[in-house]
């Protein structure tokens, strides 16, 4: 059994490898959570027995969120880092903007929203490290949303994601989740994808590396929620896709050929038996709705075969290239040396 630290948040501290976390959270209008977000990450941490950092990333709040993020960071010290996009690129792109920026062997992302407890954050690593998997993600067991509309779809949800990519999740939609640096960095995420990271990861690790532990959930308490119903009808148009890619990235073209191939013989049948009835008994075809039909599926094929093709690959090299990144960051930090990380036994900011 593993010895522990007791820290002074009232939480258990497994003992763990050495290694730097890196704590990432993406937060977009959260003026009021970024103080108590930030004292309950110190609170949390302040036992913590190896070098960690917390990233802030601004994802083009218009509200006084920068403001209050600049104050965490000279409150802090620069452990705390502020990463700041110039407009808002949404959720996805600020977890990757987090994610590139981390310098930690560790990687931790979580909400702005105080729902995400972070006194779960060593649990979490702990388990990550002491059982050698890739990515060990929240499970919001006891949910506090406090909306039945939200629940439902949510689970339904859930329950779709786990059945089409293999990945046997109860919470995808978790945002507290702990990865190694080497693995979610070969992750690109772009769209609306941070929910689907556990499949993605899959396209790199073995499902058997992926866990998921029971976490604290709290209601909100301050600003307004960012989801809505609609986000049901967006993740299923993002679980085609990602179901394409878990299957087929690698052979786009059985994908579409395969479809293309159906569409060609059905209607190379349609024709050859327009022509044979031509052919053999003088009827007249060239009324028939069944011959535009026959032509129309026989362009589908060479679509789907050719077009479809080209800008799907395209598309997925365009992303995994990094030519095009999905967010701009003003005034990149460099990469800062040991005094920038928060050392054990290191005081806060009073």
């Amino acid at each position: 059994m593993n010895s522990v630290v007791p820290s002074s948040a009232n939480a258990v501290i497994p003992a763990m490898p050495p290694h730097r976390l890196s704590v990432v959270v993406p937060m977009y209008n959260e003026a009021e959570n970024v103080e108590p977000l930030a004292k309950r990450v110190h609170e949390a941490l302040s036992d913590y027995p190896h070098p960690w950092e917390l990233l802030l990333v601004d994802d083009g709040s218009s509200d006084d969120t920068p403001l209050a993020l600049e104050a965490a960071t000279k409150h802090y010290g620069p452990h705390v880092r502020v990463v700041s996009l110039m407009r808002n690129f949404k959720q996805t792109a600020a977890m990757q903007a987090g994610v590139d920026a981390a310098r930690g062997d560790v990687i931790v992302t979580m909400d702005g929203d105080l729902q995400n407890d972070p006194i779960d954050i060593p649990r979490l690593v702990g388990r990550l490290l002491n059982e050698n998997l890739d990515l060990v993600a929240g499970w919001r067991k006891d949910r506090k949303d406090g909306m039945v509309l939200r629940k439902i779809p949510s689970r339904i949800a859930n329950r779709l994601i786990a059945r089409i990519t293999g990945v046997k999740l109860n919470d995808y939609g978790c945002s507290l989740k702990a990865f190694r640096a080497d693995v979610i960095k070969n992750v690109r995420l772009y769209g609306e994808m941070h929910r689907f990271i556990p499949a993605w990861l899959a396209t790199v690790t073995t499902p058997r590396r992926i866990a998921e532990e029971v976490v604290t959930h709290h209601a909100r308490q301050f600003g307004q929620s960012k989801y809505g119903i609609s986000r049901t009808f967006r993740v299923i148009l993002d679980l085609i896709s990602v179901f394409f890619f878990m299957r087929y990235r690698a052979r786009p073209g059985h994908f579409f050929g395969g479809l293309g191939l159906i569409f060609g013989v059905i209607g190379s049948l349609i024709l050859t038996w327009l022509g044979a009835l031509k052919l053999f008994t003088g009827a007249s075809i060239g009324q028939r709705p069944l011959l535009q039909l026959g032509f129309f599926l026989i362009i589908a094929s060479f679509q789907f075969i050719s077009t479809g093709v080209l800008a799907e690959t395209l598309a997925r090299i365009y992303f995994e290239s990094g030519a095009a990144s999905q967010y701009r960051v003003r005034n990149p930090d460099e990469p800062g040396d040991s005094d920038s990380w928060h050392q054990p036994g290191q005081a806060t900011g009073a």
